[in-house]
């Protein structure tokens, strides 16, 4: 009778249990071709966290209308922003984090293997744990790339996590990191990154920190987002030493025709220009890696409308990406929720004489 349970990868006893993480982000189509996003597109939309109607008014239009019509627009998009070499910047971006991470956590004696996922499309998050398993990981962090927690994106990491634990008979021990919108690293990397750009092309006379919206209802049903949004501007712009008038909170990539989270970017945007703003700078807070939505909408679409409407300078502020002080703070984090769990790598003796007392009790290995 076969199990419902997913077949456990060998196990041996003179291996070093070890301790993983997952760091998740977003997701991103294979290519930039209609024929690739579709399915992206297609698992995204069809997420309950990310789209609360029900099914049997949300799929006619999922399937009928928006994956008929969408995935060649968004193609195109993603065409403006994907590298020759490296291919998806989200990905890149992502992959590079995780294995910079692992290196700077081995700098501090953490024998911890790292692992990038996408919530949607490759490498997924079920085909990673799988991976961390494999590797002896009795212990795994899952930690978000998304500083501020939303339902829309930090809990539907954590579905598909749960999901992948039903159909394991042998469940690693698990814990979650929830948010880090206030962690003072986290902060202080943002606003290294920003008077970087400062220090090299001169400051802009406004700065808007835009962050990716979600619908408004989401606020009012409990969601933390909002808030924790701008007390992540707040500590940013007291790190800055910026007053009310020197920076504005925005929100981007609206999606559908309900009211979502104000005031949105763009249109914030061409009103400054209107109100005679010459200069603005604009940083994406809620973005650990620079993707789609930083460098086309706001980099390419946000710029346009902006200086279209009469604005003289434009000054794109590029996400945390690689830098030393983001990859600091981030290993802080995980050292922070790995308290307790052992991560020096076991002495090869005892895992020897391990072994011999398992195989003394009739274990094969």
């Amino acid at each position: 009778m076969p199990s419902r349970f997913a077949p456990e990868p060998s196990f041996r006893h003179d291996q070093s249990a070890r301790t993983g993480i997952l760091l998740c982000n977003l997701g991103t189509p294979d290519a930039p071709t209609a024929a690739a996003v579709r399915p992206y597109l297609a698992q995204f939309l069809s997420d309950d966290r990310v789209v609360e109607i029900p099914k049997l008014a949300w799929w006619p239009i999922l399937h009928g209308i928006i994956l008929r019509t969408r995935p060649a627009k968004s193609a195109a998009k993603y065409a403006t922003v994907w590298h020759e070499k490296d291919g998806s910047p989200l990905l890149h971006w992502t992959t590079r984090q995780a294995t910079l991470l692992r290196g700077w956590l081995g700098e501090r004696g953490h024998n911890v293997q790292v692992l990038p996922a996408m919530r949607y499309g490759k490498p997924s998050i079920e085909a990673q744990l799988d991976a961390l398993k494999k590797e002896g990981c009795t212990r795994i962090l899952i930690l978000p790339l998304y500083p501020q927690y939303s339902g829309t994106t930090t809990a539907s990491v954590f579905d598909a996590v749960y999901d992948w634990a039903k159909t394991q008979r042998h469940i690693p021990e698990l814990r979650f990191v929830n948010r880090y919108h206030d962690d003072a690293g986290y902060i202080d990397a943002l606003a290294q990154r920003i008077e970087a750009h400062w220090r090299g092309h001169g400051r802009g006379e406004k700065l808007v920190m835009s962050f990716h919206g979600v619908p408004e209802r989401t606020l009012h049903l409990g969601d933390p987002y909002h808030c924790e949004s701008h007390k992540t501007a707040r500590l940013l712009a007291e790190r800055l030493k910026l007053n009310a008038d020197q920076y504005l909170v925005t929100f981007q990539s609206r999606f559908g025709k309900a009211k979502w989270l104000e005031p949105y970017t763009e249109p914030s945007l061409i009103a400054l220009a209107q109100a005679g703003t010459q200069r603005v700078d604009v940083v994406c807070p809620g973005f650990t890696s620079d993707c789609l939505e930083t460098l086309e909408e706001i980099s390419q679409e946000a710029r346009e409308a902006f200086l279209h409407a009469g604005g003289k300078q434009f000054e794109y502020i590029d996400c945390l990406n690689d830098s030393a002080p983001w990859l600091t703070a981030l290993s802080n984090i995980a050292q922070q929720h790995m308290q307790g769990w052992p991560t020096q790598r076991e002495d090869e003796a005892e895992l020897k004489a391990r072994a011999q007392r398992a195989q003394s009790t009739g274990s094969s290995q």
